[in-house]
């Protein structure tokens, strides 16, 4: 099977699963068990996500986010790109929500580990207002998707993209063996097909006549490297 198509299923996957773990990335239920001094399954799967950026940056975010779930299986078709300066907007939404969370847990102090916090025996949506939840989500990621650019909810909304980009950054600061892309610029023909194919809408054609393929905003989907008939790109884990 061709590495998109496995990259697709494990999105489609991701989609499929997100009824019943959808919780898990709630950042609702991070503030509300933080005030109770409890931590619950999401603040642990950020916590993991922090971790696995370290070696993987952001491989979660093209390989098995319920985002690229959505966006390959029925938006794949929209070309719009986000501008790269608005991508900001989503600190600004993390950061007093992280806040939050950092500042109740002071307080109150961590009375309990609850991985299954308002959960039915680990599914999350069980009833008509996680299925509310749920479909406000999916709308949001396509709504965004349709009106301002492809995957403008990973750059302008997502709250776990910023656990991700700072284990990214920490890992490169720590010089850990990590997953990435590597280009040889001299066997590019500068046709642009990659930066057309990049669904983060990367200038990944000048990036590749940089040298410079580290980016907290590539998500290693592997489109690039998979679409160029020069294979310019490529993984490499160093």
């Amino acid at each position: 099977m061709k590495r998109q198509n496995v990259r697709k299923l494990t999105g489609f996957i991701a989609l499929l699963l997100f009824p019943a773990t959808i919780f898990y990335m709630s950042p609702y239920l991070s503030v509300i068990g933080s005030a109770s001094g409890v931590i619950t399954g999401s603040l642990i799967f950020f916590f993991i996500l922090f971790l696995s950026a370290l070696f993987l940056r952001r491989a979660y975010c093209g390989w098995a986010c319920i985002s690229t779930g959505v966006h390959d299986a029925g938006l794949f078709f929209i070309k719009k790109k986000v501008g790269m300066k608005s991508r900001i907007i989503k600190y600004f939404i993390w950061t007093p929500w992280f806040l939050a969370i950092v500042i109740l847990l002071s307080i109150n102090g961590i009375k309990k580990i609850d991985p299954l916090a308002a959960t039915t025996y680990g599914l999350s949506v069980t009833d008509l207002h996680g299925y509310v939840i749920l479909y406000f989500i999916l709308g949001l990621i396509i709504t965004l998707a349709l009106t301002v650019g492809k995957r403008s909810f990973c750059h302008h909304v997502c709250w776990m993209a910023p656990f991700i980009i700072i284990g990214d950054k920490v890992g490169r600061l720590l010089n850990v063996p990590s997953l990435h892309l590597e280009t040889n610029k001299e066997k590019c023909k500068s046709c642009g097909l990659c930066s057309v194919k990049c669904p983060m809408s990367l200038p990944v054609m000048e990036m590749v006549a940089s040298g410079e393929m580290k980016n907290t905003d590539c998500i290693l989907c592997g489109e690039c490297a998979d679409n160029c008939r020069r294979k310019v790109i490529c993984y490499k884990f160093k």
